[in-house]
């Protein structure tokens, strides 16, 4: 392997390490929004009760 194909290897790593952190936050938000929006709001009462005693268990107020 020539010297000019290590050193565009060797740069290659750091974008993609970029790309991997903003698409991990952006996959993370969107679960806290789901999370929030359709879990802690639901209309059926095994899952929000299920998100309401989580809550109270972390000592987060929530009524």
């Amino acid at each position: 392997m020539s010297q000019s194909q290590s050193a565009q290897a060797q740069h290659l790593p750091v974008a993609t390490r970029q790309v991997g952190r903003l698409a991990q936050s952006l996959m993370a938000m969107t679960l806290g929004l789901f999370i929030v929006g359709v879990v802690g709001f639901s209309h059926i009462d095994v899952i929000h009760n299920a998100a309401h005693d989580v809550r109270h268990s972390n000592a987060f107020p929530c009524h």
